[in-house]
């Protein structure tokens, strides 16, 4: 993550979520949203899940529902194996 690169979030009472620093939405439904962003993969677990807001221009992102879990990962490689591999 670079110096400039900025990322908040916010839970507030495990039922809203804002987040910065949002790229892009890889996958959701209504137990998990999975997004990168400028610090890797953020995955919200929980249940009635939904995204309420979201700018790509700003890396804004606002989730509902009832937050279980936030887990941070490395951002998985993008790609096929082979072009990996002979980059």
């Amino acid at each position: 993550m670079s110096e400039n690169a900025m990322h908040d979030l916010i839970i507030e009472n495990r039922r809203k979520i804002t987040l910065t620093g949002i790229n892009d939405v890889e996958s959701f439904d209504e137990e998990t949203i999975t997004a990168t962003g400028v610090c890797g993969e953020i995955s919200i677990r929980g249940s009635s899940l939904r995204i309420s807001s979201l700018s790509v221009e700003t890396g804004d992102m606002v989730v509902e529902g009832q937050i279980d879990a936030v887990i941070y990962s490395e951002a998985k490689p993008t790609g096929s194996f082979l072009s990996r591999v002979f980059r």
